[in-house]
């Protein structure tokens, strides 16, 4: 099961894997928090600007994530972490509703409906 939340809410015994999946470090979280960093599966910089947690741009923001997705080859880490069954919570630092976890995780159960 692939689950999202905040890196700053509590740690939960159901989380599993907890998996940052930002480019930065989120303030005043220590690393007993995370079990795995996986920054490279963040929107590029250059995404992640354009962007910018504007509503309005979020269907256009998941189509060029969902891009960069395709031609990472980080995912492939990712994806043996979920076939492997366990509970993986996707942490995210943002207090927008718009943001890279949530869209990873529609990518990520897209691609697996797939197999």
């Amino acid at each position: 099961m692939i689950k999202i939340k905040r890196v700053y809410d509590p740690i939960e015994k159901d989380d599993g894997l907890r998996v940052l999946v930002d480019r930065l470090w989120p303030r005043g979280i220590g690393k007993n928090k995370v079990d795995l960093w996986l920054k490279d599966i963040a929107p590029s910089d250059e995404l992640r600007k354009w962007y910018g947690h504007d509503a309005s741009k979020w269907d256009e923001f998941k189509r060029k994530y969902f891009e960069e997705l395709d031609a990472n080859p980080k995912m492939s880490i990712l994806l043996q972490l979920i076939r492997k069954g366990e509970n993986i919570t996707l942490l995210y630092a943002s207090k927008s509703p718009y943001n890279n976890a949530i869209a990873l995780k529609e990518y990520l159960e897209k691609k697996i409906l797939k197999e």
